[in-house]
């Protein structure tokens, strides 16, 4: 039933459309989105800074308030100081602790197991320790099978058989075995 590749429903210029329409709208969005943010960042900002009243004050208190907001700077300053110290000190161990992963996985490579051939008795010794005090005979307990041998056929020189087979009497003989 499938016959070749099928179809598009839609044709390239409608395609091409459906995307330009996409990429507007997404434009759009961004702006919004942009536009959001800052009201936001002016509203906090408005809440967390009272507006400075610099009318009507004396010199005196101008170099107070000079005096107070450098203090805030910093303290503010001494902060961010502090936090990148720490975030750069936790990237040093992480990329520390990330290369020591990488190169244990590269050393640990996991041995050959080599086969260690243990006697029942030796096997036994080890699973139960120093609890194990006799001896369990396994094969005990087994049925004996007898082998049949497979007839061998002789193997004769064939130098001496020549005589023999020489002759009406060597063909019957060779018929014979051959039935």
């Amino acid at each position: 039933m499938s016959e070749g590749p099928k179809k598009s429903k839609y044709t390239a210029t409608r395609r091409l459309a459906l995307k330009m329409r996409l990429l507007s709208t997404a434009m759009q969005m961004l702006i919004v989105e942009k536009q959001d943010k800052e009201k936001e960042r002016e509203q906090v900002l408005s809440e967390r800074i009272p507006p400075i009243k610099l009318s009507g004050l004396s010199v005196q208190e101008l170099q107070e308030l000079c005096k107070d907001l450098h203090h805030k700077i910093d303290v503010i300053d001494e902060e961010r100081y502090d936090v990148s110290l720490k975030v750069a000190k936790n990237e040093k161990e992480i990329q520390e602790m990330n290369q020591k992963i990488y190169e244990m996985k590269s050393k640990l490579k996991r041995p050959n197991l080599k086969r260690v051939k243990l006697s029942a008795e030796q096997l036994l010794s080890v699973l139960l320790g120093s609890k194990h005090s006799q001896s369990i005979d396994f094969k005990a307990n087994l049925k004996t099978v007898k082998k049949e041998e497979e007839k061998k056929e002789e193997v004769t020189d064939w130098r001496k058989n020549v005589e023999a087979m020489s002759g009406m009497e060597g063909r019957k003989k060779l018929f014979d075995a051959g039935q």
